[in-house]
């Protein structure tokens, strides 16, 4: 999953094009959406290619802390989207509620659910066993993937403040019955895909790649680079 956080209309057209293979899903950071005024003409690209897209948590969140869940829905078939993140990552919601937007949305929309908060702080205090039981409800309330949060900068939930990875959190969930091609890992950086490449392999589902950094993961997916070099027999 790559992220747009804003890029101007000509540098997001050709990199999409230089990466269109390798992408799965665009999405469009954030609140973003709503003040991107060429949206159309960038959503136009994706479907040359057939990338789906959609527009990041943050905006559901907005909207549901205003009540206006019809107004997202709305905007989302205005846009003609086909998928829709559902996240708890700012507001005051629970999982449990998070679920029931789940559960309201999959009718119309495929679902990818976040599980995580945008606050460090707050993210530290989540033990594995909450992460687990949050991905599973997710799943059986119709998300089709659940993705980790660790933001655009990689700080928080499964991130420590410092951009450590939360190695603990990530063992107790690659242990437990969690589908792993059902998880989604957040990792901006390259510290982070090479981690997970290493320890789940290389077509681990990986989110929130920066557009220029598309081709550069796939030579770690496949063992062209310096830090999957030796770890990785990719023909």
């Amino acid at each position: 999953m790559v992220v747009d956080g804003g890029l101007p209309l000509g540098h997001f057209a050709d990199l999409v094009e230089s990466a269109h293979e390798y992408i799965d899903f665009m999405k469009f950071g954030w609140g973003t959406a709503l003040v991107t005024t060429n949206l159309r003409d960038k959503i136009a690209v994706l479907r040359d290619y057939e990338i789906p897209f959609y527009f990041g948590g943050t905006l559901l969140e907005k909207h549901i802390l205003q009540d206006r869940l019809d107004a997202f829905r709305d905007l989302c078939h205005q846009f003609s989207c086909s998928h829709v993140e559902v996240s708890n990552g700012t507001i005051p919601l629970s999982n449990t509620e998070k679920a029931g937007y789940i559960r309201k949305l999959s009718d119309e929309f495929t679902v990818i659910s976040e599980v995580g908060f945008k606050d460090p702080e707050q993210s530290e205090k989540l033990p594995p066993c909450d992460w687990i039981e949050f991905i599973h409800e997710d799943l059986e309330a119709g998300a089709s993937l659940v993705t980790t949060e660790a933001r655009e900068s990689g700080r928080s939930g499964i991130c420590r403040p410092d951009g450590q990875l939360r190695f603990g959190l990530i063992e107790e969930i690659l242990a437990s019955d969690v589908p792993i091609d059902r998880l989604l890992f957040e990792a901006p950086s390259t510290t982070l895909q090479t981690y997970f490449i290493k320890r789940v392999g290389p077509n681990v589902n990986l989110g929130n790649i920066a557009a220029g950094s598309v081709l550069g993961l796939e030579t770690l997916r496949l063992g062209l680079r310096a830090d999957t070099l030796i770890d990785l027999e990719v023909t």
